[in-house]
Order: C-alpha cells, then structure tokens, then sequence
C-alpha cells in the first residue's frame, strides 16, 4: 500500500498559451458536428454537494466520516456515451464542501498503477490520471481544468473559451492553495503484482475559483455550478518488467488513450461545457438531511440557443459565412416548440449573436458566435 500526502501552494496568475496537444484534454477542431448531426441535448447529471462540519486532510484515504454520508456519482461512461462500450474498470467521484473548499473524491479501480510524471504543470494526461472540469457560471467560457495521475502531480489551467472557441488556455495559471492527496491500494509501477486501484482526494480552495463564478463570488448554498470528471486510461503492455503504451502496428504510434467520463460528451472532446453534469450547494451538513436537486429551469432555453450555435458552425463551413435564417441553416419552428418564441439571429458575414425573446419580447438569454450564453434579461 502507498499512501502520498501532496500539496500544492498556487501561484499568481501568468499567461501563457497552452501546449497545442491533440487529446481531449487539448486543442480540437471548431466545431464536429454538422447542421443534423450535433450532440443530442444531454441528460445533465445531477449532484447535490453537501457540507462537511470538519475540513477534510487530503491523503487520498477518503476515511472522513463525512465521505461514508455522501453518494458515490455513477460509474463513469465512455466519453461518446452509449455508443461505445463500457470502459474497462470502474470509475466514480463524490464531492463535499464547506465555507472554505470544495472537496472531490475519486476511486479508480485499475489492475495496474503506473505513473511517472513528478513535474507540476507538465502535460499530466500523457500518464493515466483524473480530471475535473468546472464552469462556475455556466456561460462556457472562463472554466478551470485540473488534470492528477497516481503521483500526485497536478496540472491545473484556465481556459478562457473552449478551444473550439479559439481559446486561449492560460497554462500559467495555478489553483492557489489546492491540496492534493492519493492512495494506492497496491503498489505503484510494478507489473509482477496485480493492485486494485487508486483513490484521490483534492481540495479546491474556494477563493481561487470564484474569479469565474457569478459575480466573481464564492458559492452560497442554493447555487450550481457546471462540472464534470474524466479519467484518461492508456493501453499499456509490460516489458522488461516495466509498463508501456501499446504501439499500433497500423501507425507506429501508441493507440489513442480511453476517455472515460461522469457526463458523456458525445464526442471525444470534453471542452463542451454544455454536456457537462451539474452540482447544487446545500447547506444541509452531510449525513443529517437530504436535499432535491433543483433542476436550472432555463436548460432548455439554453440548449435550444446551443443548436443555433451548432447549426451556424455548419453552415459557415460550407458557405463561409453566416445566416441570419432558421430554415437556411438546417432548423424549422416545430424544433423550438417548447419555447414561446422562435429565436431570433442577428448576422453578418463574420459574427452572429441569436436570443430566444422572452414573453414580453424582450432579449433574454443570447448566445454568441463564440460560444458564449448569458441572460440579457433586465431584472
């Protein structure tokens, strides 16, 4: 068994663009999907984050009261979904928070541990290792990554837009006071012996992450904020009594790593904050009370917004430029029938923003060429 304490003391903010990585952690194409085929809307995955009356030590041991009063996620799934096969081995995370942190759990059942990167801020995915995604605001912009392998190494970036979007990740950029700690139920890089997995725990001071949320404030109970987690898993081989990745024969390359994800992507990409699972802050501590999710009533607005966006993407890469027509770009009303009124697009050759009007027609939430949604509601 191993057990590694980690932490981290997070650095002020210095920008500098992202490595340009092929993964689904890096940079991708624009946009995947054409005007009939972007991602269906995603069933949001839903956790109600409860709150710990202790704080929690981060060595990755998850033996805190408050972990046993909280629920395990589901297991994780493919990051396209349904259409791929159950990953491998299992995968799930739990969450607390207090007045502080955020707190994030994982279990990671693996046969094999492995890892070899010690340097914080190197490109942590080329390891196996855990992710997490957060959106504080839900406008899929300004978002922080966190990306932790076996070790303890972390490597944490805020992404000013996705990169469909045209980025930039801020790679400079650090998560001030995080903690990170994990366990091996097992023994790290020895393939003579079969282990059970690894478990981590981090800590995510709040104060570091509110510079995206709401109003650049810490959460209050009753709020949500987007998340979602992913495990990258290589195909390895052992030899000469050591781990690596496995070649395929076709390219000279190792194949490409699993993508195994608590929200499904739909596509192997996980910068889509729109198919991201959600968390809701309770005030309730953990274990003696529970508490219904309160379901975002504006999701479907949203995403019926996100199906223009998806749709002009398509249509300017055909006709290089932009509509300001639902039929022209692929739509028909009978696809906005649960709203009160079509949505209405302002283009031109080069940009495009499109709003839904609320019932006095007034603009209310708007999406932007760049892929950016806010409510322009006047309250």
């Amino acid at each position: 068994m191993i057990s590694t304490k980690f932490y981290l003391t997070g650095l002020p903010v210095t920008l500098c663009v992202a490595f340009g990585l092929q993964s689904c952690s890096g940079p991708q194409k624009p946009i995947e999907s054409s005007a009939l085929n972007f991602p269906p809307q995603p069933v949001v995955k839903e956790y109600v984050c409860y709150k710990t009356a202790t704080p929690v030590i981060p060595d990755g041991l998850l033996d805190e009261p408050a972990w046993l009063q909280v629920p395990w996620t589901d297991y994780f799934a493919d990051i396209e979904g349904t259409v791929k096969p159950e990953p491998r081995y299992k995968t799930r995370a739990k969450m607390l928070w207090d007045d502080t942190n955020l707190y994030i759990a994982a279990e990671l059942e693996d046969p094999h541990v492995w890892a070899h990167l010690k340097q914080r801020d190197t490109v942590i995915f080329y390891d196996n290792d855990f992710e997490v995604f957060i959106d504080p605001d839900d406008d899929t912009h300004a978002y922080y990554e966190l990306e932790v392998n076996a070790l303890g190494t972390a490597w944490e970036l805020l992404l000013l837009k996705p990169y469909r979007d045209g980025g930039p990740a801020v790679n400079g950029w650090d998560i001030a006071g995080l903690k990170v700690g994990t366990h091996i139920d097992g023994t790290l890089n020895n393939p003579a012996d079969r282990d059970k997995g690894w478990t981590v725990e981090l800590c995510l001071p709040l104060e570091a992450l509110k510079e995206c949320a709401k109003d650049g404030k810490v959460p209050v109970a009753g709020d949500h904020w987007r998340i979602n987690f992913s495990r990258v898993e290589w195909r390895t081989l052992v030899e000469n009594g050591r781990y690596r990745k496995e070649i395929n024969p076709k390219t000279g390359k190792a194949f490409p790593e699993d993508n195994w994800v608590w929200s499904p992507q739909g596509r192997v990409n996980m910068h889509m904050p729109e198919m991201w699972g959600a968390l809701q802050f309770s005030s309730i501590i953990a274990g003696t009370a529970q508490e219904k999710y309160v379901r975002d009533s504006s999701l479907n607005t949203r995403w019926a917004l996100r199906m223009v966006y998806y749709a002009e993407f398509a249509y300017f890469e055909k006709h290089k430029t932009y509509s300001g027509s639902l039929s022209e770009i692929g739509l028909k009303p009978t696809d906005f029938a649960a709203h009160l009124s079509l949505p209405v697009i302002h283009s031109t050759t080069t940009t495009f923003e499109c709003s839904i009007p609320d019932s006095k027609g007034n603009q209310g939430w708007t999406i932007y060429q760049d892929g950016k949604i806010i409510d322009l509601a006047v309250k």
